[in-house]
């Protein structure tokens, strides 16, 4: 399987291009469903992209839809064949943002925005770690070493020189202030992430205090894009004990004119990465500064 195949997304891929060829059969699912003597739901997880989906469930469904072309059908079965293949990700066992991961493997672009830390694909690996060693329930060391490796790994996509993600980051300025490890790990996070900022594919906004109320003050939210013009945005949403990820066209609207509203209340990028060099001076002073009362 080539390194960039992603099972997630090819499902997601496969399962609209059957839903489209159910709908020009007019046929209902629960018609096909009777026809293949398996139940309904099996029939949208298919076509959800929630459930692997078999060359002969393919070859079966072609024939009820009346698709007779080889070629198409050949090419589905092969995209089905490659929605088998585990992605990089499940080498490191069960992970949490499985679904999420394969999603952003094969995006081309990435609009969020973050309130509390500094976006995974631009952290450090000390400031990772810190982040890492504070989940609930606590980790094993094996754990939390899996689950930076994982963090890291998610990092090539930025750095792929044949196709890097396009990121678009609005920050709240407390994810800059609040200290994650020590003064020293900030520091070295913020320098990072002001020479990341300066990436042509890379754009950080920051959205200071001084904004007040803002549309992101509901909580942090992703916008995933893809080249395949079969597969469409989804918007992610993180929870503390499950995720969300929305497809319905007014949902990723939504959200994506929340982000609009997100960047011009933000800093400009020039002035993003002005604002983050001076926070970062300041953990700086924090590491510099005598104990009080030393040399008295």
């Amino acid at each position: 399987m080539a390194a960039n195949i992603n099972p997630t997304v090819r499902r997601r891929r496969l399962g609209a291009e059957l839903r489209r060829l159910r709908l020009a059969s007019g046929l209902k699912s629960t018609e096909v469903a009777e026809r293949l003597m398996i139940s309904q739901p099996k029939i949208s997880h298919m076509e959800n992209g929630n459930r692997a989906i078999s060359p002969r469930d393919v070859r079966d469904l072609c024939r009820i839809y009346g698709v007779t072309d080889p070629q198409v059908i050949d090419s589905l079965m092969q995209m089905a064949r490659e929605s088998g293949q585990p992605g990089w990700w499940h080498a490191y066992g069960d992970i949490p943002q499985s679904v999420y991961i394969a999603l952003e493997t094969d995006a081309t672009s990435l609009h969020t925005y973050e309130s509390m830390a500094i976006p995974a694909l631009l952290q450090t690996p000390a400031y990772a770690d810190a982040v890492i060693g504070e989940t609930i329930p606590p980790l094993t060391t094996e754990e939390a070493g899996t689950r930076l490796k994982v963090r890291l790994r998610r990092q090539h996509r930025i750095y792929d020189p044949a196709r890097p993600l396009r990121l678009w980051i609005v920050l709240d300025e407390s994810a800059l202030r609040r200290v994650v490890g020590s003064p020293d790990v900030m520091r070295e996070q913020l320098e990072h992430l002001k020479a990341l900022a300066a990436e042509p594919h890379i754009t950080v906004q920051v959205l200071p205090y001084t904004a007040g109320a803002h549309p992101g003050l509901a909580g942090l939210f992703s916008i995933l894009r893809f080249a395949d013009s079969s597969a469409a945005p989804v918007v992610y949403l993180e929870r503390f004990t499950s995720d969300l990820c929305l497809e319905k066209p007014s949902d990723v609207r939504h959200y994506s004119v929340l982000h609009d509203h997100l960047q011009a209340q933000a800093l400009s990028p020039g002035s993003s990465r002005d604002f983050i060099t001076d926070v970062a001076k300041t953990y700086i002073d924090a590491t510099t500064t005598p104990e009080h009362g030393e040399g008295q």
